[in-house]
């Protein structure tokens, strides 16, 4: 059952009543679902995630548009629906969703669209895989990642294993720097790389528990309409080996290079390649990482409701 502010908006019952009581909410993308993980495993990733969001006593609301409609929350069967290689679901960035509404479009949301709906929602935590980025090559080709932007202008906390080593990590510190993001890492001073645990980048700020993170978004919102991004490393005995992890990312670069992929084709086509190149193993990484990053935010969006924040 969902509740409707308007004809073009669906907010899943618990989802509109979570949020109208002041209890905790997390906001989960739809991306990973429809164009990063391959089947089935991207429908048993959702799943478990948001049974994790549950089990800390949050609640879910996964987010795409589905025949033109922002869903904020939505059933097993509509998400299966938005999944089906055979509805060609568009990859929707914030400035998507208004031409995905009026086109009666079907569309998952990146981390951008994703936080740009929760934030007019009232949800204030996301959990993703991985940011977008600066992308290598980025002074040649301006390739950067509206997540960036988006975060920069969208008061929410997103917990990400960093972002995917395809990217240019230094340059993408260095944006999110000068676009005012607050970035602290959960339990380390090392910026993660997604499939692994050290990108080989220091950060200047971490903290040790949900509820420090969750003061500390507290805080920031009173002065600054900026997001926060609390990076949370995979765990190192499941981290992807080093070895593999530079050989694979060597080969899916020069896949996509080779390939001519460019814009938001980019990352799919790279991604895509990596899986093959490993065995499936980064697959594995990324279910393991997504997982954990719902659950830790859960427990931040616990935290920040008992501030009454």
């Amino acid at each position: 059952m969902t509740t409707s502010s308007s004809p073009s908006l669906l907010v899943a019952d618990d989802v509109a009543d979570a949020i109208a009581s002041g209890r905790a909410v997390v906001a989960l993308e739809t991306t990973i679902v429809v164009h990063g993980l391959p089947t089935p495993v991207n429908l048993e990733v959702a799943a478990e995630c948001e049974a994790v969001v549950r089990a800390a006593g949050a609640v879910p609301a996964t987010i795409g548009v589905v025949q033109g409609v922002l869903n904020i929350g939505m059933t097993p069967a509509v998400l299966e629906r938005l999944a089906d290689p055979g509805h060609h679901a568009a990859k929707l960035s914030a400035r998507d969703l208004g031409l995905a509404v009026a086109t009666h479009a079907d569309g998952a949301t990146t981390v951008a669209g994703t936080i740009a709906a929760a934030h007019t929602a009232g949800i204030s935590v996301m959990a993703t895989g991985g940011l977008g980025g600066v992308h290598r090559g980025a002074q040649v080709t301006y390739d950067e990642s509206a997540d960036l932007t988006a975060l920069s202008r969208t008061p929410v906390l997103v917990v990400a294993s960093g972002v995917k080593s395809i990217l240019d990590i230094g340059a993408t510190l260095e944006r999110l720097d000068s676009l005012g993001v607050a970035v602290a890492g959960y339990r380390t001073s090392r910026f993660p790389g997604f499939y692994r645990s050290d990108s080989g980048f220091d950060l200047d700020w971490r903290v040790e528990s949900p509820e420090v993170a969750a003061a500390a978004f507290a805080a920031h919102r009173l002065w600054s309409r900026a997001g926060f991004l609390l990076a949370n490393p995979v765990d190192e005995e499941r981290q992807l080996d080093a070895r593999t992890h530079d050989d694979a990312l060597s080969a899916a670069l020069a896949h996509a290079q080779n390939a001519g992929a460019s814009g938001k084709d980019v990352t799919p086509a790279v991604l895509a390649e990596f899986a093959r190149h490993t065995a499936g193993a980064s697959v594995r990484v990324n279910r393991d990482l997504v997982v954990a990053n719902a659950a830790l935010a859960a427990r931040i969006a616990v935290a920040l409701a008992s501030l009454g924040s």
